[in-house]
């Protein structure tokens, strides 16, 4: 059975691909869950314009993402937390922390963007990096200080 796909499915091929599968794999799986369409004249229409409007979001997501990355380059952000002997943290520095701190200073980053390879949980400088888009990303400076009791 030939379909088209409306978003991309791993293995199988990315949205507007027409593409031949099992007749039970696109009755059970991808016509139920709105992964595809028939592939008749009329859907084929409907999935190109489908797609044209995804690509013009998606250019407007992409330089909104890439003017908010030229603000971002370059924004330190201090965060204070208890800390013991040797600058280690009680607690840690997570990206909701991060995402708080740059809602204090009016830039709105969902805390999924800011990229931490594990908490912070030494004193000092760190780089972090935020993904704001596929390949558009900024890279912040966050300090985080002893807090003073």
């Amino acid at each position: 059975m030939e379909v088209i796909l409306r978003e991309d499915v791993d293995k199988l091929g990315s949205r507007g691909q027409v593409v031949k599968v099992a007749d039970g794999y696109a009755r059970n799986f991808l016509l139920p869950k709105r992964l595809a369409v028939l592939a008749t004249a009329a859907n084929k229409k409907i999935v190109e314009q489908e797609r044209l409007a995804h690509l013009r979001r998606e250019a407007t997501e992409r330089s909104a993402a890439e003017e908010l990355a030229k603000l971002l380059n370059g924004v330190s952000v201090t965060i204070a937390q208890k800390a013991g002997e040797m600058d280690q943290l009680f607690g840690s520095v997570t990206a909701k922390d991060i995402a708080e701190a740059l809602e204090k200073q009016s830039y709105t980053i969902e805390r999924r963007k800011i990229h931490l390879d594990e908490p912070i949980k030494q004193l000092g400088e760190h780089a972090v990096m935020v993904r704001l888009f596929r390949d558009v990303s900024a890279e912040i400076k966050v300090n985080v200080v002893r807090e003073e009791e």
